[in-house]
C-alpha cells in the first residue's frame, strides 16, 4: 500500500509541475529524480501549492495545519533549495520554481551529503542528455524561450573601436551581462550545475566549476540557505572576465528587467549548447541582436573562430571561412578569438525582441502553449491575487493576434470583452 501511496504522491507532483510553462514531461526517470528530492510526504504537499508566490498563512491554510508547523515544512523546504523564500516588498513569501531554471539546477550548485548527488547526477543525464523529451519541452515547446544569450562585451567592443563602422553598433543595458551584475541587489555565485552533474557521469571539461550566476531575491534566498555565495559587483565583473577567456558562452534569463540568472555555458555540458549542436536552427535560446561578419581581406584564415564557436556554426567551404548565420546564437565568442579583428558583430536584419519581465514572459509562453488558463484560474489561489493583475496587465500588452490567442484558449466570455474593450 506505501508503495501505491508513494506513487501517486509523485504523480502528483510531476501533474502539478506540469501546471507551469515550463514542465517535466513524466518518465520512469523523473519519478526517480523526484524521488530522491522528495520525501513522499514532502511531494504530497508540495503539489498541492500554487504557482503564484504564496505566503505562510496560504501555506498552512491549503494544508489545513497550523502555521508554526507550516512554517518548519517550508523552511525545511526553503534550506534545500526546493523552495524559494523570498521578500517581497517587505512581505515574506513562497514560491516553487519550476524544475529548470529551478530545483533540479539548485540541487547540484553544491556539494551535498544529504542525498546521493552521484546518483542524482546519473539519474539527471539520463533525463536531460539521453531522453530528449525533457530538451525538447523546455528549450522547443514554444516561441518564446525561457533563455537568451548575451553578446561577448570585448568582441563588440571590437566593432565599436573600428574605424569604419563608428557609432555604427549600439548595445542597450539589458542585452550586457556586465550592466546585470553592476545594477543587482544581490549576487550570489554558485557551483555550475551542468558541469558538476556531467562530473558524476565522468564527461565534465576542465571550464571553470564555481562561476554560476544568480541574482536578486533567487540569488538571496540561494545565500540565505547555503546554495550560493555572496559576492559584490567588483568580484563579479572578474568572473565575468574569466569566464570570456575560458570561451564560455554567457546564457541567462529571457527577460529585459529582473534578470534572475546568468549561467557560464561551456559547449560540450550545457544543455542548451549540446541541444543547439544536436537540432540546428532550432534555437534553444534567443539569439543576440547581433550577427558575426568577416572581413575577407584582412582574415588570414586560421581557423580559431572555427574551434572558438561553441554551437559548430562557422565551417570552411572550398578552403573559405564561413559563417552560418542561421545556426548562429550571435555570441561573439569567434569575435573575441580572431588575432586579426576580422570578425566583427553588426546588428541582425530584424530586431529580436526580449520580454520585459518574467510575468511576461510565462504569459507569452502560456499562451504559446495553450495554458494561459493555469496562470490565471489557478485553483489556489484568489481571482484578486497581485500576481493575477500583473498577469492581466501583461495581457493587455499583447498584440491583436496574441490576444485573439489568449482569448480563445481562455473560452471566456469576460476575458475576451476585456481584450476588446481595452
Amino acid at each position: 500500500m506505501s508503495h501505491i501511496v508513494g506513487k501517486s504522491a509523485y504523480k502528483s507532483l510531476e501533474e502539478r509541475l506540469n501546471r507551469f510553462p515550463q514542465g517535466a514531461p513524466p518518465s520512469k526517470v523523473l519519478y526517480q529524480i523526484l524521488e530522491i528530492l522528495f520525501s513522499e510526504k514532502e511531494a504530497s504537499l508540495v503539489a498541492q501549492l500554487p504557482i503564484k508566490p504564496f505566503t505562510l498563512k496560504k501555506a498552512a491554510s491549503i494544508w489545513k495545519i497550523s502555521e508554526k508547523e507550516a512554517k518548519n515544512i517550508l523552511d525545511g523546504l526553503a534550506s534545500r533549495a526546493i523552495i524559494l523564500d523570498i521578500v517581497q516588498k517587505g512581505v515574506q513569501t513562497y514560491i516553487l520554481p519550476p524544475p529548470m531554471a529551478g530545483f533540479i539546477e539548485f540541487s547540484m550548485m553544491r556539494t551535498r551529503g544529504d542525498i546521493d548527488q552521484h546518483l542524482l547526477g546519473e539519474l539527471l543525464y539520463q533525463y536531460m542528455n539521453v531522453e530528449e523529451d525533457f530538451i525538447k519541452m523546455l528549450f522547443y515547446s514554444s516561441e518564446t524561450k525561457l533563455g537568451r544569450v548575451f553578446v561577448n562585451e570585448e568582441a563588440l567592443k571590437k566593432t565599436e573601436e573600428s574605424k569604419e563602422l563608428e557609432n555604427l553598433v549600439q548595445i542597450l543595458d539589458y542585452e550586457r551581462a556586465s550592466h546585470i551584475i553592476e545594477s543587482s541587489e544581490h549576487m550570489g555565485i554558485s557551483m555550475c550545475y551542468c558541469r558538476h552533474k556531467m562530473q558524476h557521469v565522468g564527461k565534465a571539461c576542465d571550464a571553470p566549476l564555481d562561476i554560476c550566476m544568480t541574482f536578486g531575491n533567487v540569488a538571496n534566498s540561494l545565500i540565505n540557505n547555503g546554495y550560493a555565495r555572496r559576492v559584490d559587483k567588483i568580484e563579479g565583473i572578474d568572473l565575468l572576465q574569466q569566464a570570456y577567456e575560458s570561451n564560455l558562452v554567457q546564457c541567462g534569463e529571457n527577460v529585459r528587467e529582473g534578470v534572475t540568472f546568468i549561467c557560464n555555458c561551456c559547449s560540450c555540458c550545457c544543455e542548451a549548447l549540446v541541444a543547439a549542436k544536436k537540432f540546428g536552427v532550432l534555437h534553444p535560446v534567443e539569439t543576440t541582436n547581433f550577427l558575426p561578419k568577416i572581413n575577407y581581406d584582412t582574415c588570414i584564415n586560421c581557423g580559431r573562430c572555427l574551434k572558438a564557436c561553441p554551437v559548430n556554426a562557422i565551417k570552411k567551404e572550398n578552403g573559405i571561412i564561413v559563417i552560418q548565420e542561421e545556426l548562429c546564437l550571435g555570441c561573439g565568442v569567434c569575435g573575441r578569438n580572431c588575432p586579426k579583428s576580422s570578425i566583427l558583430l553588426m546588428p541582425r536584419e530584424n530586431k529580436i525582441i526580449t520580454p520585459v519581465n518574467s510575468v511576461h514572459r510565462a504569459v507569452l509562453m502560456a499562451i504559446e502553449k495553450g495554458m494561459l488558463q493555469e496562470l490565471i484560474f489557478d485553483n489556489k489561489a484568489l481571482y484578486s491575487h497581485r500576481a493575477m493583475a500583473a498577469i492581466l496587465g501583461a495581457i493587455l500588452k499583447l498584440s491583436p493576434v496574441q490576444k485573439l490567442m489568449a482569448s480563445k484558449q481562455m473560452k471566456s466570455i469576460y476575458l475576451e470583452k476585456l481584450l476588446k474593450n481595452y
